[in-house]
């Protein structure tokens, strides 16, 4: 699929299709509420547990390319 070597290529902790990108901080999308830290691309979610960052990728409803 070309959104997953986009993702891939592009090498960044959070990754929104179809959705706004607040979608991937909780908000109208899957996800939690979380403090972010800093990365290489300036971003990324962090567990509370742990303060650990992990990659993620969300799509709301269906995507429809026309």
């Amino acid at each position: 699929e070309n959104l997953t070597r986009f993702g891939k290529a592009i090498d960044t902790a959070i990754f929104v299709k179809n959705a706004p990108s607040y979608a991937a901080l909780g908000f109208g999308g899957e996800g939690f509420c979380t403090f972010t830290i800093a990365s290489r691309t300036g971003e990324g979610l962090t567990c509370a547990s742990t303060f650990t960052k992990s990659r993620r990728c969300v799509m709301a409803d269906s995507l429809c390319i026309r």
